[in-house]
């Protein structure tokens, strides 16, 4: 768990302005209960993360969270939500990285998600996995490598579909690997961990909790994992960048963001509050049994790796010239 600690500082100035003009206003929020826009369906991975993180967050702000699901659309309508509400730190909007650095370099007129929105914390962290049929005789990164290279365009790797993370996460190992291989789109995963298991594909990047299932049949196997996690869940599987593909890495993550213009103090109060879970063994455990790890961020940081991430993929997109009919 990575909780760096931003926040002493915040701390003192919310401390010093108690004192200032406004400081009552600022020391009332919140006053009633806040909106958590989720844009995933109920019952998905990202809202479970977001009604734990809901529920913890609650008792230290002293107001009820209301988790509420806008899925669909790529997210596009829960982050339309948000960046018309008001900027008071009401209605917030807690989101993969997907939905903020991908899917808007992917619309026919991109955005600049940084102009809608205002960074809060990053809350979580999470890397997928890369896994086999275990059709395919590799059982390491080496293998695997060695084996695309000596089967040009023969190996498919499967996803969900056109754009997502998995997809642009093989493009990207493609490149780090030097290996020419196929992406091979699925409207959704459960038809391609079928294939994958039956050896119509051989490869494919998601998340391990989706396949725990099939690894423990042995239908396919886990070789490697994109980052460092301290989920127990992980232990024993090599991380990619250290097992034969130095240049690769990545994660999905989970963070808060306000409308355009929320203010510091809201920014500093909520962001206090988050790293305040950093305490909360058993909020952190729950994250870790699900394969996440707790991995609180400043809003300056969160701003900062949304750039980042958001210049990285549009690399690869550009590239791949991936592109959503």
């Amino acid at each position: 768990m990575r909780i760096p600690r931003p926040f002493l500082a915040a701390a003192l100035w919310v401390g010093i302005s108690a004192g200032a003009p406004g400081a009552m206003a600022q020391e009332a929020y919140p006053s009633k209960p806040i909106r958590v826009i989720v844009p995933f369906a109920a019952g998905g991975p990202a809202d479970v993360v977001a009604r734990e993180m809901a529920q913890s967050l609650g008792k230290e702000l002293g107001q009820t969270l209301v988790v509420e699901n806008q899925g669909g659309g790529a997210g596009v309508p829960a982050l339309g939500t948000v960046s018309r509400a008001p900027a008071d730190g009401y209605t917030l909007l807690f989101a993969a990285s997907g939905n903020v650095v991908i899917q808007p370099l992917l619309t026919k007129n991109r955005v600049d998600v940084l102009q809608q929105l205002s960074p809060v914390a990053m809350v979580t962290t999470s890397p997928h996995v890369l896994v086999v049929s275990s059709k395919l005789p590799v059982h390491t990164v080496k293998e695997f490598v060695a084996y695309a290279k000596a089967h040009p365009g023969q190996v498919n790797f499967a996803s969900a579909g056109v754009g997502g993370l998995a997809h642009l996460g093989t493009e990207l190992f493609e490149r780090a690997a030097g290996i020419d291989a196929r992406h091979v789109p699925y409207k959704g995963s459960s038809q391609a961990m079928t294939d994958l298991a039956g050896g119509e594909v051989q490869a494919m990047f998601s998340s391990l909790p989706s396949m725990k299932g099939l690894i423990d049949k042995g239908a396919i196997r886990v070789i490697g994992v994109t980052a460092p996690s301290a989920s127990p869940a992980y232990k024993g599987i090599p991380v990619i960048k250290d097992a034969g593909v130095p240049n690769f890495e990545y994660t999905t993550w989970y963070g808060l963001y306000g409308p355009a213009g929320l203010p510091a103090a809201v920014v500093v109060r909520l962001s206090a509050a988050l790293s305040s879970l950093a305490a909360d063994k058993a909020f952190d455990e729950r994250l870790l049994a699900q394969g996440v790890d707790l991995s609180i961020s400043s809003a300056r940081e969160l701003g900062e790796r949304t750039r980042r991430e958001t210049a990285t993929w549009d690399k690869v997109i550009r590239e791949a010239g991936i592109q959503l009919n």
